[in-house]
């Protein structure tokens, strides 16, 4: 069977390093076949006019809950899809489901449904792999997290979960916890990405976690320790440690609200594009507006306000996870970071792509590469999403 073939003209084509302006991108099936600065000549190819837009890769989000009124937490296949053609809507083609604190049939049970939504998922952002995040955290940096599953890492329980599957591909969790620097290293030997989360860590602390598998921060300033001072002595904790350790990479949830512009500017500035990825973070109310919501599943989650472009606590004492979607993300660091957009693409898509382990198959446009690519406008509105070669 012949496979359909695709001609992109007229775009501005974002590569990791540089724009090609009015060139021409040739898909065939579900990979890149051509990309040039100039004509290309395919007969049989269906041609899309770009009419001057950017062709760019397709956004990878590392770390979301939900959207469109689902969660991951949810417990059924029907959530899981949802949430993920919610994000396709806006530019999204991998994400990475992720889960909250809960107790273990809960884990056991996000895996199964994950499975099980993989196999019908034919409309929506493809799964790049589930996030775990919690319940191995630190107590008074919880956030937003159910204080009632919080609990330190116990190998029984851990390898059980992973024992169920291969597809967990990253676990967060509190490196100072008793029994968190051998669950670093058994994750590291299953393949699996350890991320420090919710932590108080120092910075000795997150040196030794480095070393012992945790090369990731999961949302960068939110849930973590800064300069802290004990018995009169400063101590610098996991957000010093993110910029020292020259190796370790980071995420943001660049929604505008979480963090300020000079925040996102000086982890633009210190850590640059090739080691910061930009996340949603995203609840349940991604994509459909202010007011009532709930974060985590709907059996066991907790109420939340969305207000202010995020969602909150009922007592506005913590937010709650953000309703961003990835375009938003992309807008808010070329508008209010000042970040060229080469390089706030390069943070949605190369970046995450290499952090998640993916960046053999897609997050670049490239020859050979996996036909993810998204058209959007100036004000980086998407308007057309290819998803391995479908448009």
């Amino acid at each position: 069977m012949e496979q359909r073939k695709y001609k992109i003209v007229n775009g501005h084509i974002i590569t990791p390093y540089r724009i090609i302006r009015n060139g021409t991108l040739i898909t065939e099936g579900e990979r890149i076949l051509a990309v040039s600065d100039r004509d290309v000549e395919m007969p049989d190819a269906v041609v899309v006019d770009a009419k001057g837009q950017y062709v760019s890769p397709g956004f990878i989000d590392l770390h979301v809950h939900g959207g469109g009124g689902h969660d991951f937490m949810d417990g059924t296949v029907e959530a899981f899809l949802a949430v993920a053609e919610k994000h396709r809507e806006f530019g999204t083609t991998s994400i990475v489901p992720t889960t909250l604190s809960s107790d273990k049939a809960s884990l056991l049970k996000a895996i199964e449904i994950y499975e099980a939504a993989a196999v019908h998922n034919t409309a929506g952002a493809r799964f790049a792999g589930l996030h775990l995040e919690g319940p191995y955290v630190a107590m008074n940096q919880r956030g937003a997290q159910d204080p009632k599953y919080i609990r330190h890492p116990d190998a029984d329980e851990y390898m059980e979960v992973l024992a169920a599957s291969k597809v967990v591909t990253r676990w967060s969790a509190a490196p100072e916890l008793p029994g968190a620097l051998p669950f670093g290293r058994y994750l590291r030997s299953r393949g699996i990405l350890p991320a420090a989360a919710h932590t108080d860590a120092i910075y000795e602390e997150m040196l030794e976690a480095y070393e012992n598998g945790y090369t990731h921060i999961t949302h960068m300033y939110s849930a973590m320790s800064g300069v802290t001072r004990r018995n009169a002595f400063r101590y610098a904790g996991v957000i010093e440690a993110a910029y020292l350790i020259d190796g370790m990479t980071v995420e943001v949830i660049a929604d505008g609200v979480h963090l300020p512009a000079p925040l996102l500017k000086l982890v633009y500035k210190i850590k640059g594009p090739g080691k910061t990825a930009l996340i949603t973070d995203a609840m349940r109310a991604a994509g459909m507006g202010p007011g009532e919501s709930i974060l985590g599943g709907l059996d066991n989650g907790i109420p939340v306000i969305v207000e202010d472009g995020v969602a909150k606590l009922p007592d506005r004492s913590s937010f709650a996870g953000s309703v961003a979607t990835a375009d938003q993300l992309v807008r808010t660091m070329v508008n209010l970071a000042d970040v060229p957009l080469t390089e706030a693409v390069r943070m949605a898509t190369a970046t995450p792509a290499a952090i998640a382990g993916i960046a053999g198959r897609t997050g670049a446009l490239v020859e050979g590469k996996a036909a993810d690519i998204i058209l959007f406008d100036e004000q980086i509105r998407v308007s057309t999403v290819f998803i391995g070669g479908e448009c």
